[in-house]
């Protein structure tokens, strides 16, 4: 049966394949953390602790000094992006030659100048969506330490415990937007590796998305560190 399928029809059933498990699983990601003991909702929790402790603080260098942190990784990984897209671009004016290099390792599946082609600007698109996702989270931890300036002015005029709370609560859902984004193209990243085995064979592709979305659910919801962060022991 698997004889049959043509080498475009195999390349389009891997394209699928990879856009449903890359999809598929942001989806199911989302919706499950709402429900569900994740990395995720662990670390929101942790943030609101952190905000409301930051609102019974005068001094809040520290604060904004492990925001600055957090914005400097969004950053490298922003600008590495760059440079991979730059790099791909480099690779799609000299198909030839890239597919010369390639054809020379084992069990490398012959592909036309058109499939080639067709692989490299699907990579792009993936580092141009992580790249947009990271930059975003640059901005979104940026609205952060705004709103940590802003916070003076909440400490001054409320009094109210649950205000207070709810003031912290609004700051730890900012910086967990923002993680979420980073997650995310630190995502794409993984599913791009993926990719790379497009290169080789279509179903080693298939394989890779697939093994992928096992790799991230496991670290997502059943890791040893979702354990350590709830306190259990790994």
């Amino acid at each position: 049966m698997f004889d049959s399928i043509g080498s475009h029809e195999l390349n389009g059933i891997a394209l699928l394949i990879f856009v449903i498990c890359f999809k598929g699983y942001a989806l199911y990601a989302s919706r499950h953390a709402k429900r569900s003991i994740c990395l995720a909702s662990e670390l929101h929790q942790a943030r609101f602790d952190w905000m409301r402790e930051m609102l019974s603080r005068e001094v809040r260098v520290a604060d904004n000094t492990a925001i600055a942190n957090l914005e400097r990784s969004v950053s490298f990984f922003a600008s590495t992006t760059m440079l991979i897209l730059a790099g791909l671009m480099t690779i799609l004016g000299s198909t030839e030659k890239a597919i010369g290099l390639v054809a020379e390792i084992p069990f490398v599946s012959q592909a036309s100048r058109a499939e080639w082609e067709l692989k490299l600007v699907v990579l792009i698109f993936v580092f141009v969506y992580a790249f947009f996702k990271f930059t975003w989270s640059l901005r979104q931890y940026g609205f952060v330490t705004v709103m940590i300036g802003a916070a003076d002015h909440i400490v001054n005029t409320d009094d109210n415990a649950a205000k207070l709370d709810k003031a912290a609560q609004r700051i730890a859902k900012m910086g967990s937007m923002a993680a979420h984004n980073f997650n995310v193209g630190l995502r794409t990243y993984y599913f791009s590796m993926s990719i790379l085995a497009w290169f080789i064979n279509p179903w080693l592709f298939m394989f890779c998305s697939a093994a992928v979305v096992l790799v991230l659910y496991r670290r997502e919801f059943k890791s040893s560190t979702l354990r350590t962060l709830r306190g259990l022991d790994s």
